[in-house]
């Protein structure tokens, strides 16, 4: 049965990336990968076109699809636009829309950028863990939320740190499930010193933990978590938190890795259907110059394969080609080093095509 992908290419480097990503799948479709692919605008492009970061029409072809293919949103064009209509709003709105909960973000050293990551090789080298972060609950959706002004005239504000029972339970239940196919080990990260919310949040873990009595639960405070993934990054397997938590130590993984560059997401809903995208965003000002990497959406491609697709040996294919590439010393700019090839964004997704 066809399977249909919606690939929104979206702002900055996006459209870019998500050529070399279609390279890939092109080529998976000639080994009898059975799909469709559907264009549609998100972001910045989408406001230009439309007048809205978020059309209609590519919220409808988003529903229909089986998985989605996101380039990135955003870029200094339309700082200067309302909140109401910025790009990111885009991205959010469409996380809501289709209710995509459950963002898996896996930082994975390949052996071959050990020297490119800051933190010395020994401390990261055989890196491999998934965060799985809420993202459509917490502070970023929390009710009330505003400034307002005081009755002195000074401005003051405000947001809302909200979760329910109900919350916590399906995005801990994503953790606890990747666990069993991984080491077994979840990490929930909370602030349960000082935040009620997230008080209920540790007590709700530790009560999902008794029905997957092969996973060991641990706790760790936010804080202390930032800390580790710094000192000993390679103690964690899985790790689940919050929205902001998780928005948090991602990006701080992500270094550990080499270069955001590197980097694949997922954001899940409880059918499976997800949404694919780089973690890295729309870098704006070195867009349109041939010099992104796109591994990280051909990466992104692979999870896309492995988690909704259910094509798992296609996606050991593009993660092996990749590795391949590496081997081969092709670099892109911001994982070169010395001794490497540099080469541009088309001609790295030509060199995991041709790898394939």
């Amino acid at each position: 049965m066809t399977k249909k992908i919606a690939v929104l290419a979206g702002d900055g480097i996006g459209p870019e990336i998500v050529v070399e990503a279609v390279k890939v799948l092109d080529r998976l479709k000639q080994d009898g990968l059975d799909i469709e692919l559907e264009h549609g605008l998100i972001g910045g492009a989408a406001y230009d076109e439309s007048g809205t970061p978020l059309p209609d029409e590519t919220i409808a072809i988003s529903q229909a699809a089986d998985g989605i293919l996101l380039g990135a949103v955003g870029g200094y064009k339309w700082e200067s636009l309302d909140i109401s209509v910025r790009p990111e709003k885009g991205l959010l709105g469409i996380r809501s829309a289709l209710n995509l909960f459950a963002n898996l973000r896996p930082a994975i050293l390949y052996p071959q950028l050990a020297d490119a990551s800051t933190l010395k090789a020994e401390v990261v080298a055989g890196l491999d863990l998934m965060i799985v972060r809420e993202l459509t609950g917490g502070i970023y959706f929390g009710q009330p939320r505003g400034v307002r002004t005081l009755e002195n005239g000074e401005k003051e504000g405000f947001n809302t740190l909200v979760y329910k029972e109900s919350e916590i339970n399906r995005i801990g239940k994503v953790a606890f499930d990747i666990a069993q196919k991984r080491q077994s080990r979840v990490c929930s990260v909370d602030k349960a010193n000082v935040l009620e919310s997230t008080e209920l949040w540790r007590e709700t873990m530790t009560s999902l933990a008794e029905g997957y009595p092969s996973v060991e639960l641990s706790h760790m405070y936010v804080d202390n978590a930032a800390m580790q993934l710094v000192r000993a990054p390679k103690q964690f397997d899985v790790m689940v938190t919050t929205n902001m938590f998780g928005d948090i130590l991602s990006d701080c993984a992500s270094m550990l890795t080499g270069s955001i560059g590197m980097l694949p997401s997922a954001s899940l809903d409880e059918n499976g259907k997800g949404m694919y995208e780089p973690i890295h965003g729309s870098a704006p000002d070195i867009a349109g110059q041939n010099i992104a990497n796109p591994l990280a959406t051909i990466l992104s491609v692979a999870m896309m394969l492995r988690y909704t697709l259910e094509q798992p040996e296609m996606a050991d294919r593009i993660e092996k080609a990749v590795s391949t590439v590496l081997d081969k010393g092709l670099r892109t700019a911001d994982i070169f080093s010395e001794g490497m090839t540099k080469v541009g964004t088309s001609e790295m997704g030509d060199a995991v095509v041709a790898a394939l």
